[in-house]
C-alpha cells in the first residue's frame, strides 16, 4: 500500500519481482515502492502493505521478459494476466 500525495488513502500497488526468495521479493517491492511514495505503516482495510500475492509461473516470467532481480511495476490493477484470480480481492 502507497501512500500518494493526492489520494486520501494509501493504494494497492502490484509489482512483478524476479527473485525466488519471497523475502528478499518482497523486499525489492519495497524498494520500487518508495520511488512512488510513502509505504503505509500498518494493515488498510485489512490488507497488510506490503505482502506477495504469489509465485510468478516460468510462462508469465516469460511474458514479462522479467530478469533475474529486476523489479516491474504492473500498477494498481489486480494483475489477472500474471496471477490467478483465486486470491483476489473481492470488490
Amino acid at each position: 500500500m502507497v501512500e500518494l500525495a493526492d489520494e486520501p488513502a494509501p493504494l494497492r500497488r502490484f509489482f512483478a519481482v524476479g527473485c525466488e526468495d519471497r523475502a528478499r521479493a518482497e523486499w525489492r517491492a519495497i524498494d520500487k515502492a518508495q520511488l512512488l511514495g510513502r509505504i503505509a505503516s500498518s494493515p488498510v482495510g485489512g490488507l497488510e502493505p506490503v505482502h506477495a500475492v504469489a509465485e510468478l509461473p516460468p510462462k508469465a516470467i516469460s511474458d514479462l521478459a522479467l530478469s533475474p532481480g529486476e523489479v516491474r511495476d504492473l500498477g494498481r490493477r489486480w494483475p489477472r494476466r500474471w496471477v490467478a484470480l483465486d486470491g483476489a480481492p473481492q470488490d
